[in-house]
Order: structure tokens, then sequence, then C-alpha cells
């Protein structure tokens, strides 16, 4: 009968194959929250996950994005890929976006290609209410990384005509997340800024953030940028604020910027260097999502699901 490579039977006979890459605590609500009837695949470089992998009905591919070479394997195997592994910690490209896609590229394209980006290629707006067609500015490594990745994925949409989708997604949280709510950090009385040097934040409910995947993988239109973020608009002092009174918690004390700096951690003061509010208006009306948790205020609230366990990293 026909032969069993990839791509061998007609269409008709054959399953959808989605490709997780970076199959963390997201890229895990993204496989659970996927329709039945798929055939989901997803590449890790921890032979200690494939069992757990399988368990959920996932096909491990071993592989690292590191090593190119290892991700050959990739080429012609899924008509759709999800994207969410990070960045390498240096530098300023993104060797690993750039590793996949040249594997992508050795045979048969996959359809639909969705990235995770995130809202801080942006840069600092000044509070300023920011939609998707504004010019990325990133100001950090981190966030010149990103708008990198971002550049390959458009590249090999326009070049090779896979539809590719960018998401730029800010904090992420959720009750059964690890480290997913404020409240470690209103146990330690980590000290914010005050009202008048606050910046806005941005937050999206990890759940949310994985139905916002599968509806870019589908819906998606071709080299397409998205910001996934909810309707909160709160600065983040306000986030805090709000996290303490539900948690029925002291909120944290506020200091001024000129102090911040001797007090704070160098990360939290990287995020406090940046402020924007991001619309959602193109989430909502083309990807047609409909957001089950619009503010951190209902999202904080969630109840932790039966059996509910967190799975590592983003």
């Amino acid at each position: 009968m026909y032969a069993t490579r990839p791509g061998a039977l007609p269409a008709r006979f054959r399953r959808t194959r989605v490709l997780l890459v970076g199959c963390g605590d997201v890229g895990l609500r993204v496989a659970q929250a996927l329709p039945a009837g798929l055939r989901l695949l997803a590449l890790t470089s921890s032979a200690e996950r494939i069992e757990e992998l399988r368990e959920r009905g996932i096909t491990p591919l071993l592989g690292d994005l590191d090593d190119g070479r290892s991700l050959r394997r990739l080429s012609g195997l899924c008509s759709r890929v999800i994207h969410l592994a990070p960045p390498p910690d240096e530098g300023w490209r993104d060797t690993r976006t750039l590793a996949l896609t040249r594997a992508l590229r050795l045979r048969s394209l996959p359809q639909a290609l969705v990235y995770g980006s995130t809202s801080g290629v942006y840069g600092d707006c000044r509070g300023d209410l920011v939609n998707e067609t504004r010019a990325p500015r990133a100001d950090t490594p981190r966030a010149r990384r990103r708008v990198n990745a971002e550049d390959a994925i458009r590249f090999l949409g326009r070049a090779r005509q896979v539809r590719g989708t960018i998401l730029r997604i800010p904090g992420i949280y959720a009750t059964d997340r690890e480290g997913g709510t404020p409240r470690a950090r209103l146990l330690k009385g980590t000290p914010l800024l005050e009202a008048r040097d606050d910046v806005y934040t941005n937050h999206i409910q990890a759940d949310d953030l994985a139905r916002a995947c599968i509806a870019a993988l589908w819906r998606g239109k071709p080299q397409r940028v998205y910001n996934v973020n909810d309707d909160s608009g709160l600065k983040m002092g306000d986030y805090f604020d709000l996290a303490a009174d539900l948690y029925h918690l002291p909120r944290p004390p506020r200091v001024p910027r000129s102090l911040a700096k001797d007090q704070l951690p160098l990360l939290l003061l990287s995020f406090m260097s940046e402020s924007r509010r991001m619309d959602n208006t193109r989430l909502k009306r083309e990807l047609r999502l409909r957001l089950r948790y619009p503010t951190v205020a209902t999202g904080l609230l969630a109840p932790l699901p039966k059996n509910s366990a967190s799975a590592g990293q983003a």
C-alpha cells in the first residue's frame, strides 16, 4: 500500500500533525486544549521528559535547538507548528529560532507557524496605548533577541509562503502555574514604585494564552502580529495592591524611583523601566478569541483545577 514516510498518504487519510517547540507550562496547556483527533508531537531536549509527554498523549521528539543537526527530523513532519521556546540567554540573535526555521526548510514546509514573542519588543512607550502597527524599539538584549526571532519568522513566511503568526505576550499568570501569582513577592514585602513614578503593566492568564496560540494556528493571518493581553490596563503597583487585597495580605510598600535602585532586584528594575498599555482589539476581532479571564481580578480568583500540577517553564 502506501509508504510510511511523512506525506506519503493522501491528505484525506492523514491526521493533522501539530508540533510543539517549547513544551513547558504553556505548551502543555496548548496540548490539553487542542481539539481531539490531531496528532501532537513535541520537541524536547530532555530524555527525562519523554515518558511524561507520552503519558499526556504527545509523541516526544528528542532534539536540541542549540544543535541544528538534531532538528533535521522535524522537516516535513508536521503541517502546523507552535514555537514557544525562549531564545538563548546571551547575544543579540536568537540562534534557536534560526536553527528551527532552517530545519523546517529542508523538506515540505508547514502551512502555519505560530511564534510566541514578548511585548518587550515595543520598549518603553511612556504609558501610550500600543497596537501592533507600532514599530518595535527593543531596549534590552533580551527583547532584541526576540525581535531577531520575529524577523526570522517573517523571512520564512514571505520567502516560502508559510503563514507565520507572531504573538506578543506580556506577563503570564495563573493560580496553577509555578510562580504564577504575586503571592510570594507579596509575602516578601518587596517595595514598588510610588504612584507618580509607576509604570503600566500587562497580563494574560496562561489558559487564555494557550487558547490564543490555538486560534492563531488556524485563524492567524499571514505574517501578522497580535498583542495577547487581557483588558486590565493596570499600573504595576495597582496590580500588586489588587492581589494583596484578594489574598488578604498587606499591600506592598512604595518607594520613589530615586531610591528603587538601592532596594529592588535588577530584573524587577528592568521591568519598571518600561511602561505601555497594550491594545488587544486585533486579538478579539481577527482571532475571535473570547477571554475566559478578561481581567486579572477574575484570573487571580480562579479555582485550582482538579489534579492540577504545574509543569515547568513557559
